[in-house]
């Protein structure tokens, strides 16, 4: 299977929605004075079962008069953000080399604040069964591993895993990458149909707790805490909409640090209060698995090290051809609460 999405697709894709800008931009733009939002409504996807920042905001009040409107539920960050950037929706999310993959390929967004992330209590594992006789990177060479897409997150980590423990690129491009939708994956493995799969959160948690799967490893034991994804705007949203685009980001940075000094049982009821009222037919049962808002930075604000952290491999991918200029990619100008963060 081929190990990264091309970018010939995506360049394509990219040059219509340069055709659609100004189509539309979540609403009808108005003259707006300083802390008014100029259009109060932003389309995004979502999460099924599960609440994204953006929502918590809403929720809490942080995003003032501007409303999101959900146009469905994405588990891909790369078809997220872009959906943001050929204008079908106004804002998406996605790991950090996906958001330079897109920005190479010439999609004209700016990366504004850090979402995602992993920490001691939240963070993506790599599984096998307890037998099994894969116990070092070595002994990944002509093995199947399980994620959810290619060209992001998972990816990454397993590329600098097998870089690290000294596999030559021939001996990785052996490792073969599945594709398969989270909630078969640990699945997959017990049935031996992969070596190993890439679980998070409460599937993560439901698959320890049945017992039968070993961790190899984890991108919290290669990198420790680290920021690992960032939402996206589209540069012409932004210059329309400079004060939206603030509110919409300081909301997000405001519900990050609530989640990060309330306590967990009231974390967990608001989240439960948000997914029963808004009526898509959803379960609350795993919101109990909520650890920590993995976000490491404050206020989710972001640095250079977000981007360069992945150079390796972002190199090695053929990405980034020439030396890696992070600041390109992203601005804290929106987040009032990322004060002395570099923009």
């Amino acid at each position: 299977m081929k190990r990264s999405f091309t970018l010939s697709a995506l360049a394509a894709a990219v040059a219509l929605s340069i055709g659609l800008t100004g189509c539309s931009t979540g609403g009808n733009a108005s003259a707006a004075g300083p802390g008014q939002p100029e259009v109060t409504e932003l389309r995004y996807q979502g999460s099924a079962n599960s609440v994204t920042l953006p929502e918590l905001a809403q929720a809490l009040g942080y995003l003032g008069k501007v409303k999101l409107k959900w146009v469905g539920n994405t588990i891909s960050g790369p078809q997220d953000i872009q959906s943001a950037a050929t204008n079908q929706t106004d804002f998406g999310g996605a790991f950090s080399g996906a958001v330079v993959k897109l920005i190479e390929a010439g999609a004209p967004v700016k990366a504004v604040i850090n979402y995602y992330g992993s920490d001691a209590k939240s963070f993506i594992g790599f599984y096998v069964k307890a037998d099994s006789d894969v116990h070092t990177a070595r002994d990944l060479i002509g093995k199947k591993i399980a994620v959810n897409t290619l060209g992001a997150h998972a990816e990454a980590v397993i590329d600098t895993y097998l870089q690290r423990n000294g596999l030559t690129s021939g001996e990785i491009k052996q490792v073969q990458l599945v594709v398969l939708p989270p909630n078969n994956t640990e699945e997959a493995i017990r049935k031996g149909q992969v070596e190993v799969g890439a679980l998070s959160g409460v599937l993560q948690d439901h698959a320890v707790a049945a017992g039968g799967l070993r961790s190899l490893f984890s991108d919290y034991s290669l990198f420790g805490a680290f920021d690992g994804g960032q939402y996206v705007l589209r540069n012409d949203f932004i210059k329309r909409n400079p004060e939206t685009s603030k509110i919409f980001v300081t909301g997000v940075a405001k519900a990050i640090e609530w989640e990060r000094t309330t306590p967990r049982a009231q974390v967990i009821a608001e989240f439960t209060k948000i997914i029963n009222g808004r009526g898509r037919n959803e379960s609350t049962a795993n919101l109990h698995y909520w650890k920590s808002v993995a976000v490491p930075a404050k206020a989710g604000a972001i640095s250079d090290k977000d981007f360069s952290q992945w150079g390796p491999w972002l190199a090695s991918s053929g990405i980034v051809t020439s030396q890696l200029t992070p600041s390109k990619y992203y601005t804290n100008s929106l987040n009032a609460l990322a004060s002395g963060a570099s923009s």
